[in-house]
């Protein structure tokens, strides 16, 4: 093995390949050989917003995270073959075998995000270091391409944990890759009522593909109304209306514990609840629209990233009783469920992946992505 190795490196929202040193193993770290990397709408937030996303990782704590004058090696989504191990490892797996983990490092006392970060190289490379903690082995049957949906398949799989859905519908507003995965998930965890929106006829074609039962161009439908409301959820009026026709024959039979029996559907969820929404865009504005046009206590989860400004009418969710729950990544544990389901069938993230290119295209492939008619899903090989 050489000791340098090809990466595609962006420095103030350009991409040049060039020669890096080969990444040294540490302390419970591995070394892979990247077969395959997916390309994030987070890689494209962090190519075209980087002062922003700094910025923001300052706000957080982490002021480690990528500056605009720094060369980094994006990629946080990859499968890769085990070629060296750093001291402290377990030695579970064989030179070779194929590998996916959580993108982020450890060095001495501080956590790295990989792809993110000057000190965690990314997969838009030929060579990426991983923690074994966090790293997983790829079951004999699962091809390269599926393997390197792990990562997004899993956010989308928090996301939908996190949303509670249960009986209720699911609405997904924005049918990108991650709207797509997360309709992918709702599937497969029951959902009965998946409807997306988007005004791309590619991607609506796409969300039936990955499970959609009901699509609608929002230009032409809407999709509040593009299926039945269960219950008196419609408007703040209809609520109320139902609230005083139910209790007012409550309580005309005498002594009936009309209190209680309403504390004990709340509990037990029989309460009235409206949909759960899942905003997939990331643009501002889309929020507010949502809590306008949602019907009453709506519970809306939020997954799109959105780098700019935004501005919402509280009083909207506030009058409407809406939750709202914003979601960020996944834990090893969702992590490791997800490759599970690819490998049993039971997920299968093929209708997203719609090229490949090599470190040389991934310009090219940023740029392409921008266009919704002729992606979803990019793959980057860097043996290509």
């Amino acid at each position: 093995m050489s000791d340098t190795m090809r990466a595609a490196v962006v420095q103030r929202g350009e991409f040049s390949v060039v020669d890096l040193p080969v990444p040294q193993p540490g302390p419970g770290q591995l070394l892979l050989k990247v077969v395959r990397a997916g390309i994030c709408g987070s890689d494209l937030h962090a190519r075209s917003h980087t002062a922003d996303l700094h910025a923001l990782g300052v706000d957080l704590d982490y002021p480690a995270i990528m500056a605009p004058e720094q060369q980094v090696v994006l990629g946080h989504e990859f499968v890769g073959e085990l070629v060296a191990r750093g001291p402290r490892t377990r030695r579970r797996w064989k030179a070779g075998a194929r590998v996916v983990a959580l993108p982020m490092v450890k060095h001495g006392n501080e956590i790295h995000m990989t792809g993110f970060d000057v000190a965690a190289p990314g997969a838009y490379a030929e060579y990426v270091l991983v923690q074994e903690g966090f790293a997983f082995e790829v079951p004999d049957g699962v091809d390269d391409e599926k393997a390197a949906f792990v990562e997004p398949l899993a956010v989308a799989w928090h996301a939908v944990r996190r949303g509670e859905v249960g009986r209720r519908p699911a609405i997904v507003i924005g049918c990108g890759p991650i709207g797509l995965a997360i309709i992918l998930m709702l599937k497969a965890s029951g959902v009965k009522t998946i409807i997306a929106s988007d005004f791309s006829p590619t991607r609506r074609d796409l969300a039936r593909q990955c499970g959609a039962t009901v699509v609608v161009d929002p230009r032409e439908q809407s999709p509040w109304t593009a299926y039945k409301i269960p219950g008196p959820m419609g408007s703040v009026t209809e609520f109320a209306d139902f609230g005083l026709t139910a209790i007012g024959g409550m309580r005309k039979v005498p002594f009936f514990p009309w209190g209680r029996v309403l504390r004990i559907g709340d509990r037990i969820g029989a309460a009235p609840a409206g949909p759960v929404v899942f905003e997939c865009v990331g643009v501002p504005g889309v929020l507010d629209e949502i809590m306008a046009k949602a019907p009453v206590r709506t519970r809306i989860v939020g997954v799109g990233v959105c780098m700019e400004p935004d501005t919402v009418r509280t009083t909207l969710a506030l009058n409407k009783e809406h939750e709202i729950r914003f979601v960020f990544a996944y834990d090893p544990e969702e992590f490791q469920h997800t490759l599970g389901m690819i490998a049993s069938g039971e997920v299968d993230p093929s209708p997203l992946h719609t090229g490949t290119v090599g470190l040389d295209g991934l310009a090219q492939a940023f740029a392409d992505l921008g266009d919704p008619e002729r992606h979803a899903k990019i793959l980057v090989d860097p043996a290509r």
